[in-house]
């Protein structure tokens, strides 16, 4: 009888297991494992990266601008130049020979000018002297008329003086002409030292440019011509145009390419830490001077604005960022990567940047829309577009359970970013996995196990 009575109560045991277990089972069958942290106070710093390679802010690429054969290279590259220094003379036999000729032409129309000058003056002489002459004429030829009329004088004398009067006239009229003769010649020749002048300042231009000199203090950083080479004038950059590159390395800049993500972030005056790859371990400081401002297609390096078609490859802005205290030993081309501090927050809430998630609106009914009806209404095109709205935020776990909580954001940290509104501190939020975060339903049941993740599940 007792041994009935045991059996009896172990069996009621096993039974009263059983349910327990099974209760307990069904109610962990769905529990997500996730890992949490704390929504916490701190200070934020935004930081844009970009890469670029290090130049001088202020270079110029020495081109030819005549053609010949490089004579004399005074300069080696690395030499440092002062301004007005001789760089490079290119045969100038020719030149030379037409700038001896226009000033040979210079003088012998100077020399044909002072004639015309002459020729001139003594053709204004010669009409003060006519008109003299005639004016004489006319007072003797008006006197002879009353004598003639009065007959005190013959008429051989008074003919004598009318024809000696319209002689002087005459000789009036003709040295008018030879005054506006004279003057013609002489402006001509005036005009032809002008002409003469202008052929050996163009020749004196082209003598000038077989010589070439530095235009401000500089170091030779290129130097891809030899001497006895033929150089030519061509398009920038092309071999036999170009004799050399002149920079100026007292201003040195980190030409870097923004995304254009990131683009709108940058202003101008913006500190930024420069590493430099051929300069390890050392950190230099600068800020931002310059932001280009037509967007350049990344695979091309060609600027949008100097293409004819639209490309929906990613973009890149060029921006300068100037060293504040540039090492002597930098070389033009040197890879570089700038840091620049867009934006900093002292104490403000943060998270961190992988707890972030988007959820559609319709996806944040814990028991879905109709779902249990068969022959739910179709949604109206209002309602369907306002399900499909996104919504960012953060999974706040609370009574067990995640629930999402929409959240603003502001600037981003390295690791962490700013949250404006949605969230309190100390609140303790899903921050991964990355694999959970995608998948989790709102109001989900969950389990914190905060244990470091195994290599392959990171």
């Amino acid at each position: 009888m007792n041994w009935k009575k045991i059996g009896i109560i172990a069996g009621g045991i096993v039974v009263l297991g059983s349910v327990v277990g099974f209760t307990v089972y069904q109610s962990r069958k769905n529990v997500v494992t996730v890992q949490s942290g704390r929504v916490m106070r701190e200070d934020l710093t935004s930081v844009v990266t970009a890469s670029g390679e290090v130049n001088p802010n202020n270079y110029v690429n020495i081109g030819a601008n005549a053609f010949g054969k490089i004579t004399h290279l005074y300069v080696k590259e690395g030499d440092k130049v002062k301004r007005g220094q001789l760089l490079a003379q290119i045969e100038n036999v020719q030149p030379a020979a037409d700038v001896t000729a226009m000033q040979a032409s210079l003088q012998a129309a100077n020399g044909d000018a002072a004639a015309a000058d002459a020729a001139y003056n003594t053709a204004v002489a010669d009409l003060a002297r006519a008109k003299a002459d005639a004016a004489q004429k006319k007072l003797d030829y008006e006197r002879a008329q009353g004598l003639f009329h009065d007959q005190l004088i013959a008429k051989q004398e008074f003919d004598a003086r009318e024809a000696a009067w319209e002689a002087s006239a005459s000789g009036l009229q003709q040295a008018q002409a030879r005054i506006v003769q004279t003057k013609a010649q002489r402006e001509a020749a005036h005009d032809r030292i002008k002409q003469a002048a202008a052929s050996l300042t163009h020749a004196s231009d082209v003598l000038q440019k077989t010589v070439y000199t530095a235009p401000f203090d500089g170091t030779i950083s290129n130097l891809p011509v030899r001497e006895g080479e033929t150089v030519v004038i061509g398009i920038q950059n092309q071999p036999g145009s170009t004799l050399m590159t002149l920079a100026d390395m007292s201003v040195i800049t980190a030409e870097v390419k923004v995304d254009e993500t990131d683009i709108v972030n940058v202003k101008l005056g913006q500190p930024a830490d420069i590493t430099i790859d051929a300069i390890p371990n050392k950190v230099f400081k600068g800020h931002v001077t310059e932001i280009g401002e037509n967007a350049i297609v990344r695979s091309t390096g060609v600027a949008t604005s100097q293409t004819l078609a639209s490309s929906q490859e990613a973009k890149d802005f060029k921006v300068k960022v100037r060293l504040d205290d540039p090492p002597q030993n930098l070389r033009p081309g040197l890879s570089t990567t700038a840091k620049i501090t867009t934006a900093t927050r002292a104490a403000v809430l943060a998270i961190p940047i992988q707890a972030l998630t988007i959820r559609q609106r319709a996806d944040l009914d814990p028991k879905g829309k109709d779902k249990g009806s068969v022959q739910a209404a179709a949604p109206s095109p209002t309602q369907a577009k306002k399900d499909k709205e996104e919504i960012q935020g953060v999974f706040v776990i609370r009574g067990g359970k995640a629930v999402f909580a929409p959240v603003e954001t502001g600037i981003t940290g390295t690791t962490d970013i700013e949250v404006t509104s949605g969230l309190q501190q100390g609140e303790e939020i899903v921050t991964g996995s990355y694999k959970v975060l995608r998948t989790l339903k709102n109001e989900a049941p969950v389990k914190i196990d905060n244990t470091v993740k195994k290599p392959e599940e990171s």
